[in-house]
């Protein structure tokens, strides 16, 4: 079988596993994840020579894995270092970029099809922020895609405007600076209009904002079905944002329930995401903690400084197995802490923070820049 054909026969898989999810709920026994990932390791360590040099310098065994939770996985900083990729990453469908770091570079996550990218973030789109199937205004405290391409959060709202949105969407990121008088304003119409919006944001964004509309004295009354997502780390450069403090400060300024502000949990080197499961939950009448859920095709290992496999409830280093990361690598070592618990409703991930001494990254660093640049 030429790469071509197998290339393809693993998306059409893959795709498969999405829709399967996306329609019905249904997840992917372990012994379907485990076929799966070995076999896309196996046509990843053939295909990617950088992934397949770094498994032979980590020994006989790296190239041998015997479940996914032996497959070797890369560290973010390699998509800094080296082509992570199975492809001639000339013909790229998409590329995008890690946040601006401490050392300087970013990395760069290729793509071969948007067809995965794209199924994989809005069947977790769909789930986590759309269980009532809303049409929404879209109001995005995150980069322009039109002027940043190479941000795949930007892409990731462009794209869930596009195919879930009311036509209407509004972005107010332009470079470094926040377009907060035109956010204001057109938060201010959709309130008169009594249409619902989702408000997609950083953690640092969004505590710009709120200190803007403190100062002004400003709060508003979302319509109902409204609601947020916030994404990227609360850790940054000249200060911390605590999540607990930031959504209750939000709820009020907004007029909204806790229950409608999602944190979304993902990152350039992946395809998939996870989130918080409030909506989810609040949907069918439950309200709890909250908790935070991933696809299926997406799972974590917390790992010990050995690389080894910890107990449930323990916290270590994560460890992430994305099958939807086809054309590049599955298994991405990161420096974010967590612990995870396993549940009925699938396995739970809780999220610590930040090893000692790991570059800071993400999202929110950007939106640190728009505290001098805001308009």
């Amino acid at each position: 079988m030429s790469y071509r054909q197998e290339s393809a026969t693993f998306d059409d898989e893959i795709l498969a596993l999405i829709e399967r999810w996306s329609d019905t709920g249904e997840p992917i026994a372990d012994a379907e994840f485990d076929d799966l990932a070995l076999r896309l390791f196996d046509y990843q360590f053939r295909y990617n020579e950088p992934y397949a040099r770094y498994c032979a310098a980590r020994g006989s065994g790296a190239s041998t894995p015997r479940t996914w939770h032996e497959i070797t996985p890369v560290p973010t900083t390699a998509f800094k270092d080296a082509v992570i990729a199975t492809f001639d990453v000339n013909r790229a469908a998409l590329t995008f970029e890690t946040s601006g770091t401490t050392r300087g570079r970013s990395g760069r996550h290729y793509f071969e099809s948007g067809d995965l990218y794209d199924a994989a973030l809005l069947a977790g789109f769909d789930r986590f922020m759309l269980p009532d199937a809303a049409r929404l205004q879209y109001f995005n405290l995150v980069p322009d895609p039109r002027r940043r391409p190479q941000s795949s959060l930007g892409y990731m709202m462009a794209r869930v405007a596009r195919q879930r949105g009311i036509g209407v969407t509004g972005w107010y990121v332009d470079g470094d600076a926040l377009v907060f008088d035109a956010f204001v304003r057109d938060l201010q119409v959709a309130c008169a209009e009594g249409s619902p919006v989702c408000i997609a944001t950083t953690a640092f964004a969004l505590a710009y904002v709120l200190e803007r509309l403190e100062e002004r004295r400003l709060t508003f009354a979302l319509p109902a079905r409204s609601r947020m997502m916030e994404t990227g780390g609360c850790k940054g450069r000249a200060r911390s944002v605590d999540r607990t403090d930031l959504y209750r400060s939000a709820a009020g300024a907004f007029g909204m329930p806790l229950r409608a502000i999602v944190a979304e949990y993902g990152m350039t080197e992946l395809t998939s995401q996870y989130y918080d499961d409030t909506l989810v939950r609040a949907h069918a009448g439950e309200i709890a903690a909250r908790r935070k859920f991933g696809p299926p095709w997406l799972r974590t290992r917390v790992v010990g400084p050995d690389g080894a496999t910890l107990p449930d409830g323990t916290v270590g280093a994560l460890v992430h197995v994305d099958l939807a990361n086809r054309a590049s690598c599955i298994a991405i070592a990161t420096e974010d802490l967590g612990a995870r618990f396993s549940g009925p409703d699938g396995d739970e991930l809780l999220l610590i923070g930040r090893e000692r001494g790991a570059e800071l990254r993400g999202c929110s660093l950007d939106a640190e820049t728009l505290r001098a640049h805001a308009r």
